[in-house]
């Protein structure tokens, strides 16, 4: 069991980092391809540790995990160049572990789940974050780990997050990948050719969201070899009616992540409603003045207005509509293999998310993608076989 939880946090979320080919023969003169986009702004090393300081981390119930050191490590920030998502540039930051090794390194790159203080964010290296922690035992194995901070985390922590937004997760996730070779490059580290992306619950939307991306927008940039996305909440308007019309967990802290996706397309998308248009009192009133850290520990489906709701369900609330379809990911054709893992028992982000992507995919030809069902699983309890999955998956491809 502590073997499978070690390799559960090692692949939140990975990514393999391609080197693009920068000019191309033709016949008679030379067509030279523009390099490709910079967008790597500094870094700083934060620390470095030898094997056997990264082994005194490691005691009790975790003393296995001195065995999974194998080198040195160090660590990295690094701050880029993205865009906003109002078509601002910004300075956004990851973090970046290389180990101490001579033969070419794979890159894993952890499309983070939801966090909530920046303290979590990887580009600050704390002792509480994924990076410090598992980060650290498998880039002591020879992987390079990248790890975006998103917008509204690290550098860019005075602007609110991009939370549960297609563009703003995806932008943000290929800049850093793009500094990541940046770094990569200017450094002269040896570095694997091949891509893998993967995350889980907001990794996983994450990571849908940046395979779409890099597949329609970034041509033969990176070579995209497979992806591997856990629990997230692709099919937008199909998981939008549902919390509206349906008993959800009545969860508190749940009901807040469903209110922050609410505030960030509200805000995002221009369309400034006082609380008063989407909920009942007195929830309005208690969101009005606590925002995301107010407790409503009820099914969501009974806060929201009447008018709210007849707008949803006659398609009449036409702004809202278009803001939630903007971030839908689920009906699409990949091109890499992808696995789409699940718990049936979700109840943050539930199953029908996964099984309508998987269902639209078929429809459009995509035989390379692959449903896991994960029968009975919740949201936390489907994190072990998603990661002991992914581990396999990518572990077998050449």
């Amino acid at each position: 069991m502590l073997l499978k939880s070690t390799l559960i946090l090692f692949l939140v979320g990975t990514v393999l980092l391609v080197m693009p080919t920068s000019c191309k023969q033709s016949t008679g003169s030379e067509s030279v391809v523009p390099a490709p986009t910079r967008t790597l702004v500094g870094s700083t090393l934060i620390c470095e540790y030898t094997p056997d300081q990264l082994r005194s981390r490691f005691s009790g119930a975790t003393t296995l995990f001195q065995f999974f050191i194998l080198h040195g490590i160090k660590a990295y920030r690094l701050e880029y160049t993205t865009t906003n998502t109002d078509g601002k540039p910004i300075k956004a930051s990851g973090a970046l572990i290389v180990p101490n090794v001579t033969t070419a390194a794979p890159l894993l790159s952890m499309q983070h789940g939801t966090i909530t203080s920046d303290n979590d964010a990887p580009s600050y290296f704390r002792s509480s974050s994924e990076a410090y922690t598992f980060g650290s035992v498998f880039a002591s194995q020879g992987y390079i780990i990248a790890a975006p901070d998103y917008i509204g985390y690290g550098a860019s922590k005075d602007l609110p997050h991009t939370y549960e937004q297609r563009n703003g997760l995806a932008t943000a996730s290929l800049d850093m990948l793009r500094a990541t070779r940046d770094f990569l490059n200017d450094q002269k580290i040896n570095w694997d050719k091949r891509l893998f992306i993967a995350g889980y619950s907001e990794g996983g939307y994450a990571t849908m969201s940046l395979q779409k991306k890099l597949e329609e927008e970034t041509g033969s940039e990176f070579n995209l070899v497979a992806s591997s996305c856990g629990a997230g909440a692709y099919d937008k308007p199909a998981f939008m009616k549902q919390i509206i019309n349906e008993k959800t967990s009545g969860i508190d802290y749940v009901n807040r992540l469903y209110l922050w996706v609410l505030q960030t397309y509200d805000r995002i998308y221009g369309l400034n409603r006082p609380a008063t248009a989407y909920f009942k009192e007195p929830y309005a009133s208690q969101i009005a003045a606590q925002g995301q850290s107010v407790n409503i520990p009820v099914s969501l489906n009974q806060t929201f207005t009447d008018s709210f709701k007849q707008g949803i369900n006659d398609g009449t609330d036409k702004a809202f509509l278009a803001a939630v379809q903007d971030n839908d990911v689920h009906d699409w054709k990949p091109r890499t293999p992808t696995r789409l893992y699940h718990g049936d028992a979700d109840e943050t982000v539930s199953f029908l998310n996964t099984q309508n992507a998987y269902d639209a995919m078929q429809k459009r030809g995509a035989t390379n993608v692959r449903l896991i069902r994960i029968s009975g699983a919740t949201h936390a309890t489907g994190i072990l076989t998603f990661i002991t999955g992914t581990y396999e998956f990518f572990g077998g491809i050449q």
